[in-house]
């Protein structure tokens, strides 16, 4: 039995400086489920993802959430609800050690949590650096998985991950696969994650949703996406052509 979607939209639509970036968009998740989204440079991935975690609002089309329409609330207030977002640089305050970061995520809202809550979170991710360390020292990693804790001290219910493996190397990566399946299988989250490491997508993905100019040309298993001849030409085709001297 397939599980109820947690988090969708429904047509998105949206226009920027005259430009149509996305295009009667629509995707889900469901809890427990990872959905990758991937596409060309341009496509509108990201675009997306700011749709999505509220930083923009859509011209055309809605934002659900457990069968709420939350289209119209801020990124602020999704982020209440169990709506967490990663974005694709991991910028953290570089003055403030790790345990200065740990403490304003866990003074971000009320009520304040305590450092157990930080402790189980960084745990949870596999962050193990002493924690008077400036932030901004950190290895990209590090950095990824303390933004990571940051994040899941407040248990969100949905997460937003915007290529959480850009920069690594593959060792790494291996340890981001291993952080998204905890998310989704073990922690019950919906996840969604917009990622250029095709590899990562394919071993984790449960479906993938494609993107080409703003609209979404193909979705479904992994095996059967990269296998479409319309995700060839718009996505293989195009990286080829691009690479090709």
């Amino acid at each position: 039995m397939v599980a109820a979607p947690l988090f969708a939209c429904e047509g998105i639509g949206l226009s920027l400086g005259g430009r149509q970036i996305l295009d009667d968009v629509s995707v889900h998740v469901a809890p427990r489920e990872i959905l990758g989204i991937i596409g060309p440079n341009g496509a509108g991935k990201t675009s997306l993802f700011e749709v999505l975690s509220g930083r923009r609002r859509p011209q055309r089309g809605r934002v659900l959430y457990d069968g709420a329409d939350v289209t119209r609330l801020s990124i602020q207030k999704r982020a209440h609800r169990g709506i967490a977002r990663t974005y694709q640089s991991p910028v953290v305050p570089n003055s403030l050690s790790v345990t200065e970061v740990l403490k304003a995520a866990r003074q971000a809202t009320t009520p304040w949590l305590t450092r157990h809550h930080a402790e189980w979170a960084c745990a949870l991710v596999g962050l193990r650096v002493d924690h008077d360390t400036p932030s901004g020292a950190l290895e990209t990693l590090n950095r990824r998985k303390l933004l990571l804790a940051c994040l899941l001290m407040r248990r969100p219910r949905v997460m937003l991950l915007d290529e959480p493996a850009a920069g690594l190397i593959n060792s790494e990566v291996d340890e981001i696969d291993t952080i998204v399946r905890m998310l989704a299988k073990e922690l019950g989250m919906a996840v969604m994650i917009v990622e250029h490491r095709l590899e990562l997508l394919a071993a984790i993905a449960d479906r993938i949703a494609v993107l080409d100019v703003g609209r979404k040309i193909a979705e479904g298993e992994p095996e059967h996406v990269f296998d479409d001849p319309r995700v060839r030409a718009a996505y293989f085709d195009n990286e080829e052509a691009e690479t090709t001297p």
